[in-house]
């Protein structure tokens, strides 16, 4: 069907009351909004100030009450463990209800914090509604995190209590949650009243005597709680993200524009609704997780897979199909770097022509920016749109993509789409000023932002204000460059940061990494700006070759600089690739390119706390000193 897009876009940047009112009315409120926006209140203004809702509520309850209570809410697929389960929407209102009954035994009230540090099993989305149930307000740490940086988020926001496991289950290896948890606690100033341990067989722990309880024998005596509203401004959460001051950032997500924006999100941007099922190959610990793994399928009273296992390795690039197969998933949502590592051992698709994806429609990609080659082979081999869309931790929710439940518009790989509904987004020079169509620039969004964006910082205004407000007064800085060309499509290159300056002229590591990536032999690739003294910076390739190639680098190198000279120009100087096994990443899979930056340079650097195995910084610099 012939897209709608622009017609709604245009509605609701025109009205934007009008168009979140009726978004609104999709969630059930304890006290309906009578204001839907107030300008004079918070940064930028607050949604739905005088309306009172629960979100636990609306992800489980109401779907209960509406016929929906023995559709599978939660599919737990574990390929580490061999384990697999369905929660109910019943059977999770129970769960979650019981829960609430614990944690509130412990002392746990609406504005309270828990702390909740798990793998990815079933208790961590029961964890997650058990807070929201009680107004109190969780902030999930990636399950394994450094025990420094655990204690560091402690401190910040004075958990009452703190919900963990004794283990997390990575391919090969067993991770030991408990010794990091004490070590945050006695490195942290907050202490907790209680911490909840779910105890898994494969490594069970002592509990701290005092301190301690069994996670499942609490659930199993808690008293069945029932929802707490509160005031749509009142935070849901806190996730945090790593600062440039060493001190990690609160972002701060609300409940109501939070369960109102996700909500709309769902058919708006994924065509998901209720009794559907979707798969987001993601990590609670990430926002990604919490978005859409979480809080925007329940609250559309769909189904969704919880995946404890890699892309690949559990037991090979296959096994997203295998689920997608098996489940009858309709919409998946996964980040780049896992397509590229399916595609690296899987370059032909024959794993993938295993399984029946009849009933998958659409791919969806997010985290950084999607290199051309890499959607192109997904969409060649699926035969269904790729989408790519950009959005971030603070946003909670798509900034740009493409609109299933609008129609879809051409898709155009190496963009991210389009601006959702509720987004002005524009190219900024440094002085703050628009850009024409098609030029380079810091990509920022007009103020306000809609409803689900961060309002502030856990219990850092100013903060907030310096960090994304400052820079361009009347705009949000997302600190990622780009451009928008003339219809309206946003093409995200890089962080601002990792915008290069070659003699003068400022490129797009981004661009690079997309001529690099274009080539036969090549899997993934990273672009840094290593210092030179007589042009400033000069960009330098990492390349990650695909299973089976074994071209003689040197002449690798040679393609690779002509591929450049010819798309770019002599003007990249781009003359220097390096072969590696692998490129460190983030657990989210994020490229970690300041830290290769600051090895190509020969800089000091600390190993970044998400990293997901230090030992490939070894590697590269390995690499690089040659």
């Amino acid at each position: 069907m012939p897209s709608r897009y622009d017609e709604v876009y245009a509605a609701a940047m025109a009205d934007p009351t009008a168009y979140w009112g009726k978004a609104a009315e999709g969630i059930d409120w304890a006290t309906p909004p009578s204001r839907i926006f107030d300008p004079s209140l918070g940064a930028y203004g607050r949604w739905f100030p005088d309306g009172r809702l629960n979100t636990c509520h609306n992800a489980v309850d109401r779907h209960v009450a509406a016929g929906r209570a023995e559709q599978a809410a939660i599919l737990y697929d574990s390929p580490v463990t061999g384990r697999r389960a369905t929660l109910t929407y019943a059977q999770l209102q129970q769960r979650v209800a019981k829960l609430a009954g614990a944690l509130a035994a412990l002392g746990v009230a609406a504005g309270d914090r828990v702390v909740i540090y798990l793998p990815m099993v079933p208790e961590a989305p029961v964890a997650m509604l058990a807070c929201a149930r009680l107004g109190a307000i969780h902030s999930v740490v990636f399950g394994g995190f450094a025990a420094a940086e655990l204690a560091a988020r402690i401190a910040d926001a004075e958990p009452k209590v703190i919900i963990s496991a004794s283990c997390g289950i990575e391919p090969g290896r067993v991770v030991a949650y408990k010794p990091l948890l004490d070590a945050a606690i006695a490195l942290s100033p907050h202490k907790p009243a209680a911490c909840l341990i779910l105890q898994r067989p494969e490594l069970p722990c002592e509990l701290t005597p005092g301190r301690d309880r069994d996670l499942l024998e609490a659930e199993a005596e808690g008293t069945p709680q029932a929802c707490v509203p509160v005031a749509a401004t009142d935070p849901l959460y806190i996730l945090y993200t790593s600062g440039t001051t060493g001190k990690p950032k609160g972002i701060v997500r609300d409940n109501g524009g939070h369960a109102v924006a996700l909500h709309n999100s769902m058919g708006l941007l994924y065509g998901i609704g209720a009794g559907d099922v979707m798969f987001t190959a993601s990590d609670v610990g990430w926002v990604v997780g919490h978005s859409y793994i979480v809080y925007a399928p329940l609250l559309a009273g769909a189904t969704t897979v919880l995946f404890e296992g890699k892309p690949v390795g559990t037991p090979d690039a296959g096994t997203f199909w295998r689920v997608c197969a098996e489940y009858g998933v309709k919409a998946m949502f996964t980040a780049p770097t896992a397509i590229r590592a399916i595609k690296r051992d899987d370059p032909d698709g024959k794993l993938l022509a295993r399984h029946d994806l009849s009933k998958l429609e659409a791919l969806f990609l997010a985290g950084e920016r999607c290199d051309p080659p890499t959607a192109e082979w997904a969409a060649a081999l699926l035969d269904k749109p790729v989408i790519d869309h950009w959005w971030q931790t603070e946003t909670g929710w798509s900034i740009t993509g493409n609109f299933r439940g609008l129609g879809l518009f051409p898709t155009r790989f190496g963009s991210g789409g389009k601006p959702a509904p509720g987004y002005a987004v524009k190219a900024l020079d440094q002085a703050g000023n628009p850009l024409p169509p098609g030029e380079t620039g810091t990509l920022a969004i007009r103020l306000p932002l809609p409803p689900a964006c961060l309002p502030t910082l856990w219990q850092a205004e100013e903060r907030f204000r310096e960090a994304y407000l400052t820079a361009f007064p009347g705009w949000y800085n997302t600190s990622d460059a780009g451009v928008v060309d003339a219809e309206g499509y946003v093409s995200v290159m890089s962080r601002t940061d990792d915008i290069i300056n070659v003699a003068g002229h400022r490129l797009s590591t981004g661009a690079i990494e997309e001529v690099l990536a274009s080539h036969p032999d090549v899997a993934e690739c990273a672009v840094v700006g290593a210092k030179d003294s007589l042009k400033g910076q000069v960009p330098l390739g990492l390349v990650v070759l695909k299973s089976g190639v074994a071209k003689p680098e040197a002449e690798l190198t040679r393609e690779l600089v002509a591929l450049v000279r010819e798309r770019i120009g002599p003007v990249a100087a781009f003359k220097e690739a390096r072969v590696v096994a692998r490129l460190p990443k983030t657990r989210s899979g994020k490229i970690l390119r300041a830290t290769i930056r600051r090895i190509a340079d020969a800089e000091s650097y600390t190993v970044p706390p998400t990293i997901d195995d230090p030992a490939i910084l070894e590697e590269i610099e390995g690499v690089l000193r040659q």
